[in-house]
């Protein structure tokens, strides 16, 4: 057994039934690849070595990386960080690909923007993440929860809540309780700039107060001609509606 790390945001999952439920929650077949983030002592390898031969553990620990070679022998190991990961290097195949994981808090965001970012490499994501991050990634408009993370998640991807965690089953346990969501990203992202798209949604939301002809004037001067109502704010709005309105300010 290791000794969690707080440096690496370590909770280790302990009921069975929990981690049968997230490892059931993977549509992938045995022929496809499976990659599985931050695998730790190996509470969802357990489960997942046995139905899927093409497995890949991602794992940043050194410390897990010998206890993962000794358990799990058939595994493709990679002691890299996920952050620093090329997808397409490590996994070149043809093959269909999967991605699992009970991702440290701390770098939730960034590891799920890297798989929306992959352009389509992935056919479905299955995370265990900090509830209220999952709540926001399926929020509504005109909701405390919807903000930059919601609209983004939502317009390059298909994003299910699937159930909540309590975080009795961790050890050591963490302050806040988890969720685990499935995450199946779009084949064709929006027909629009997408760096541009993700600096008006940026540039919306950080003055979510103000309706959106204040918050966007930073942007372009002229908002004549605009069909969005710019009266208003940017939590109003639906996750479509920033694409049309990226492609408008983009015509300016």
């Amino acid at each position: 057994m290791l000794k969690p790390k707080k440096s690496l945001g370590q909770h280790f999952l302990r009921d069975h039934n929990i981690i049968r439920k997230i490892v059931g929650s993977l549509h992938a077949g045995e022929l496809d690849e499976v990659v599985e983030v931050g695998p730790g002592e190996g509470a969802l390898t357990d489960y997942l070595y046995p139905s899927f031969p093409k497995l890949h553990l991602l794992e940043v620990d050194h410390r897990s990386v010998t206890l993962l070679k000794h358990r799990f022998s058939d595994a493709t190991i990679h002691h890299a960080s996920v952050l620093d990961t090329d997808w397409k290097s490590m996994l070149p195949s043809d093959e269909k690909k999967y991605i699992i994981g009970n991702l440290p808090y701390y770098i939730t965001s960034p590891i799920l923007f890297k798989v929306l970012d992959s352009g389509g490499l992935f056919e479905q994501a299955v995370f265990m993440i900090q509830k209220e991050v999952a709540e926001r990634l399926v929020a509504k408009p005109r909701t405390k929860a919807y903000g930059i993370l919601s609209v983004q998640t939502q317009l390059l991807s298909d994003t299910e809540l699937l159930f909540n965690v309590s975080r009795e089953v961790f050890y050591p346990k963490p302050n806040v309780d988890s969720a685990v969501i499935s995450i199946i990203p779009k084949k064709e992202q929006p027909d629009v700039d997408i760096a541009y798209l993700k600096k008006v949604i940026r540039t919306a939301f950080n003055q979510r107060r103000k309706k959106l002809s204040n918050a966007i004037s930073t942007l372009v001067t002229d908002l004549s001609g605009i069909s969005i109502d710019l009266n208003k704010r940017a939590e109003e709005l639906e996750p479509e509606e920033f694409v049309l309105l990226t492609k408008e300010l983009l015509q300016k």
